[in-house]
């Protein structure tokens, strides 16, 4: 036998128990960035999730469409427009939003995970009113603040073996509109309804480094009561502010523990389920 089939099994040794762990529990998946935009990288993100969901993990994924959306407001001649980090939403922006995140994105990545063997249904967030909202703010036009998550129509989808992919789109409590939602935050308050094992924030950084320049300096483990003192040391700063507070708003509603994970590393969420590494940030 070559060293290679010994390797191999001794992979598959060292994931059974997690496997056994995980085994019937609930994981959610935020899936965005380069993970998204990358055929090699999608692939690898697709197969981690029809893998992890053949193995009995009820497997949750929850996407944006950011770069999408760009392109799709370019070719009508729009400028995308960002205010604090969120996109200016007006109208016809919006129209553009629902359009491609509750309808190409969502199929595209219904159709991939049906397609190499997994059982996918697309949802968006007014579908049985998953997602209720109302306006964050209107400096942001239609930006949602998620009011209210009814998640019935997830769990029945893991109750008959599909995996559901949520688009993050809410249906307006305040006005007869729909609502644009950040996926960070769709994805942590969707994790808490479902009272969910964990929650994976897929991104395009290794997780929080004392050092940003410096990968060696990653935090392999984060505990809530640490965050205040990191946010005012500037360890967690800009963007990563948001995306952090979405972990331990999970986390302090009874989700076990959030994970911010390289989406660039391919087979990131199996190396950080399935094995002794663990590669990302773990707030607990």
């Amino acid at each position: 036998m070559s060293y290679s089939h010994v390797e191999r099994a001794q992979v598959l040794a060292e994931a059974l128990p997690y496997i056994q762990k995980y085994n019937g529990k609930t994981v959610v998946v935020k899936y965005g960035g380069n993970a998204m935009i990358s055929d090699e990288l999608r692939q690898a993100v697709i197969s981690d999730i029809i893998l992890l969901h053949l193995v009995g993990v009820r497997v949750v994924v929850v996407h944006g469409g950011g770069p999408e959306i760009t392109e799709m407001l370019k070719k009508i001649g729009k400028e995308s427009q960002f205010v604090d980090g969120l996109r200016y939403t007006d109208q016809e922006t919006m129209d553009i939003v629902q359009q491609v995140l509750c309808g190409k994105v969502n199929k595209n990545l219904v159709a991939t995970l049906n397609r190499l063997g997994g059982k996918a249904v697309g949802l968006c967030g007014m579908d049985a009113g998953l997602f209720q909202a109302r306006q964050l703010d209107e400096k942001y036009g239609l930006v949602g603040e998620i009011t209210a998550v009814d998640p019935q129509a997830v769990v029945d989808c893991l109750e008959n073996g599909y995996i559901p992919v949520v688009s993050t789109v809410a249906q307006g409590v305040d006005q007869e509109t729909a609502y644009n939602i950040n996926a960070d935050t769709a994805a942590a308050k969707l994790s808490m309804a479902l009272k969910a094992e964990k929650l994976i924030l897929l991104t395009d950084v290794r997780g929080l480094m004392m050092d940003p320049a410096n990968e060696n300096t990653l935090l392999p483990v984060v505990k809530l009561s640490q965050v205040p003192g990191l946010v005012k040391d500037g360890v967690i700063k800009g963007g990563m502010i948001p995306k952090v507070d979405c972990c331990v708003e999970a986390v302090r509603s009874g989700v076990k523990d959030a994970v911010i994970l390289d989406g660039r590393i391919q087979h990131s969420i199996l190396i950080e389920l399935l094995s002794d590494e663990g590669i990302g940030t773990m707030l607990l």
